[in-house]
């Protein structure tokens, strides 16, 4: 494997691992408040983004990392909507 995509897979992984304390601490609180939910729905869209272009440069960096993202993103999303 290049150092670039060890570089790139070792960003992903501790970008995305940032957000499960956030998705966990939701989860266990059902408290929502503190998020901005307008802040998460762009987040979402330009993750999505970023997985479409890591999927069109066959990145797999970018896209291992971004599915992921994603996924939590809109998990986080999705607690902010029915937890209002």
């Amino acid at each position: 494997m290049e150092s670039t995509n060890t570089l790139g897979l070792i960003a992903g992984a501790l970008t995305t691992v940032a957000f499960i304390p956030q998705v966990v601490k939701i989860w266990k609180s059902k408290h929502t408040l503190d998020i901005s939910l307008g802040m998460f729905a762009i987040f979402s869209v330009g993750v999505f983004l970023w997985l479409l272009y890591g999927i069109q440069l066959g990145a797999l960096p970018l896209i291992l990392s971004n599915s992921i993202t994603l996924v939590l993103s809109l998990t986080i999303l999705f607690f902010k909507l029915k937890y209002k």
